[in-house]
Order: C-alpha cells, then structure tokens, then sequence
C-alpha cells in the first residue's frame, strides 16, 4: 500500500513537472507572439499612413491633370470646384450669422 502512493506521488510529480515546463514554453511562446503582434502592429500603422498619403497624392495628381485641361478629369474639377464653392458659401454664412 505504502509503495503504491509512492508511486501515485512520484507520478504526480511527474506530471507536475510536465505541466511547469509545458508552462514556461507556454509563456516563453506568447511573449514571442506578443513581441511580434507589436511589430506587425507597427508595420501595419506605417503602412496605412503611406497607403494614405498615397491616395492623396493620387488625387492631387487628377486635380492638376484637370487643372491642366485633361478632358478625362474635367468633372473631377467641377465637382472640386463645387465643394470648394460650398465652402465658401457656408464660411460666409457662418460669418452672417455671428454678425461680423
């Protein structure tokens, strides 16, 4: 009786073992993927910042074409010229309503 809960405590702490040093490569990963995750995270934001600048470079592009009289781009200039028009008008009348 005496030699098996012997045995059923060394297997236990066997397992125990096991379990700790199954713990610490669990933790040793997730600091790893955690590391990671942050550069990734990082890279992702740098991207998403050139991808904006970007598309704003493209649309100034297609503003100058129109500008320079490309018929491909003439109603991107109106509507351009529409919303800086509405602008304006809601400037001037904000500026009504102060009483300036």
């Amino acid at each position: 009786m005496l030699q098996e809960l012997e045995n059923n405590f060394s297997e236990i702490e066997k397992k125990i073992l096991s379990l700790q040093k199954s713990y610490q490569n669990l933790s040793e990963k997730y600091l790893e993927l955690d590391k990671e995750h942050a550069e990734l995270k990082m890279r992702y934001d740098e991207e998403r910042k050139k991808n904006q600048v970007l598309a704003e470079e493209q649309k100034n592009i297609k503003l100058y074409s129109a500008i320079s009289g490309n018929p491909e781009h003439n109603r991107l200039m109106k509507n351009h010229i529409n919303r800086l028009v509405k602008e304006v008008d809601f400037c001037i009348a904000q500026l009504q309503n102060s009483g300036l």
